[in-house]
C-alpha cells in the first residue's frame, strides 16, 4: 500500500469512528487494521498454516504448560 493510500484509509477510518472516540479507540483500530494487513500479506505470500496444524500446536503448548492445564 502506498503512503497516499494508507493516509486515505486512515482518513476513512477516522471518519467512521464516533466523535467522542478516545485516543485508545484510535490506537486500537490502527493496531487491528495493521494486524489484518500483515495477515493478508502473509496469506498472499503463502506464509500460513492449516487450522489442523494450528490446533496441533496449541494442544502441544497446552500439554507442555504443566499438569492440569489440559
Amino acid at each position: 500500500m502506498s503512503k497516499a493510500t494508507v493516509k486515505e484509509e486512515m482518513r476513512k477510518m477516522l471518519e467512521a469512528l464516533p466523535e467522542d472516540c478516545t485516543w485508545e479507540d484510535i490506537q486500537y483500530h490502527i493496531y487491528v487494521r495493521e494486524k489484518i494487513e500483515r495477515g493478508m500479506a502473509a496469506a498472499d505470500a503463502g506464509d500460513i498454516i492449516s487450522q489442523e496444524e494450528a490446533e496441533k500446536r496449541v494442544d502441544q503448548w497446552l500439554k507442555s504448560s504443566g499438569p492440569g492445564q489440559h
